[in-house]
């Protein structure tokens, strides 16, 4: 294959333009895929403990919330219950769990954390 005179090392110069939008798009990928499998890990993890709380047990609704992933450490700060335990008698209520935790990212590209919140909530069947 014959080249013509300029166009020497023009395929080099067009992939070194191209190759920060393609690490960018591929780390993107990478970072909004954790951040999706956190978000949905979270969700989970809050509708267990707000299935203990409706069961009748709700001093095992923070064990089961943070015992649900073990991939990610949520302190007890990070675990909401409203209402604390579900009601005996009356008319039948929600519990309501909100797990709120900060996710770091690992490149640094798109900030350095963000607030990823799951809540859960189930009706008490006292």
């Amino acid at each position: 294959m014959r080249h013509r005179a300029g166009e020497r090392g023009a395929s080099a110069v067009e992939f070194a333009l191209i190759l920060p939008i393609l690490i960018l798009l591929t780390f993107g990928m990478v970072e909004f895929g954790r951040a999706y499998q956190v978000q949905t890990t979270l969700s989970a993890a809050a509708r267990e403990g707000a299935r203990s709380v409706a069961l009748g047990k709700p001093a095992e609704a923070v064990g089961a919330v943070k015992n649900f992933d073990s991939t990610i450490t949520i302190p007890d700060s990070e675990i909401t219950i409203s209402p604390s335990s579900c009601p005996t008698t009356g008319p039948t209520t929600n519990v309501q769990v909100t797990v709120s935790h900060k996710h770091k990212f690992l490149t640094g590209f798109f900030g350095v954390d963000v607030t990823l919140t799951g809540k859960g909530t189930m009706r008490c069947e006292g």
